[in-house]
């Protein structure tokens, strides 16, 4: 029996955790800007105190200025956004590359804290309104799997501060996407709480889904450290040219393409394994659903392509040192893949699986 009260708290929480997940993506946008300006008014600064160096006619005995084709070296006056954390994400904790606290990043990351706790107690009663894991349906698993990317990002936060190290900058290109998510989730994919049908009344289902959401929230927070990798390599091409950055100022915040490139790829290796649990154990569970372990449905082959281009994507950096533009473009189409197979396959291609659409 469903317990409709409960559905209705589940939806109320929803939209909760959507307004304070906005006001977060606010406040991280505000950070990084300001810290944008921040770093490009240091600069200005730093420049200004070189070319006071130059020596003249009337100082002969002054050091000889640097000459004016040597390229700058890339990521030097990252320095400033860097210090005390080894060139891994913004100044120190709670301090912004002017020396200042960093008070709105503090207050982002309380908000995203609290997004995700009453994001999290949305998913709890909607499965226990219908006595399951809340994730029978393409609502359900749109709204728990952004659940999975919150927990997953604020986890991350927590273990790499305690390293010295400082990944808030990545907080306005993940808590965009699951504010996306839930948007599509309660405009387009809402469904009311019901029972599973039989083939999803299954302890697989736990076991399966639960890795894949881990798995997805992963290869989530890898291509938004990917797609900027790429933004900040053109930013970095075109200074190292002398050209003026067409970027954004909030493009001076971020760490160098380097550093976000090594963050895609530690976050992909960790994300690897589980997806391969995830393809296992599918295979067993529609053994046991199906009476065979591979049966070509179209969920089951993407899943296959998913696990294919990222076991190439470490492949390559493994063997052929593959890393910088190569590497993120190969990253970015595994996570297309992985877009494919959660919204493409579900709702447009039918299958074995389809029972886990819309409605």
């Amino acid at each position: 029996m469903i317990d409709e009260t409960l559905a209705l708290y589940s939806d109320v929480l929803v939209y909760s955790a959507m307004a304070v997940y906005t006001l977060a993506f606010l406040a991280f946008t505000v950070d990084l800007s300001r810290q944008g300006r921040a770093v490009g008014g240091a600069r200005a600064s730093a420049a200004d105190r070189e070319s006071r160096l130059v020596p003249t006619a009337a100082s002969p005995a002054s050091a000889p200025a640097p000459s004016a084709s040597t390229p700058p070296v890339l990521g030097e006056s990252d320095s400033l956004i860097t210090a005390g954390e080894g060139g891994d994400g913004l100044a120190g904790d709670g301090v912004g590359a002017g020396g200042g606290p960093r008070r709105a990043a503090g207050v982002a990351v309380s908000l995203t804290r609290l997004a995700v706790a009453v994001h999290a107690a949305a998913v709890l009663l909607r499965g226990l309104s219908a006595g399951r894991a809340p994730w029978g349906n393409m609502y359900e698993f749109a709204v728990t799997g952004a659940a999975v990317v919150g927990v997953v990002f604020v986890a991350l936060l927590a273990v790499t501060s305690r390293r010295g190290l400082d990944l808030r900058y990545l907080g306005t290109f993940v808590v965009g996407p699951v504010l996306l998510t839930l948007g599509l989730a309660v405009s387009v994919l809402y469904t009311e709480s019901a029972r599973l049908v039989p083939a999803l009344d299954s302890y697989w289902l736990v076991i399966h889904v639960s890795v894949a959401f881990v798995s997805s929230a992963l290869f989530t927070i890898a291509f938004s450290a990917s797609v900027l990798q790429l933004v900040q390599g053109r930013r970095e091409a075109a200074v190292a040219a002398g050209r003026p950055p067409r970027r954004g100022a909030f493009m001076a915040a971020l760490p160098p393409s380097r550093e976000l490139d090594r963050a895609a790829y530690r976050l992909i290796a960790v994300s690897f394994p589980l997806w391969t649990f995830t393809l296992v154990a599918g295979a067993i569970w529609a053994e046991v659903a199906w009476g065979r372990y591979w049966g070509w449905d179209p969920k089951e082959v993407w899943t296959f392509i998913i696990w294919v281009v990222y076991a190439a994507y470490l492949h390559a950096r493994s063997t052929r040192g593959w890393e910088g533009n190569r590497a993120a473009y190969l990253a970015i189409a595994g996570y297309a893949c992985v877009l494919v197979n959660f919204g493409g396959v579900n709702v447009l291609v039918p299958g074995l699986h389809s029972y886990a659409g819309i409605g």
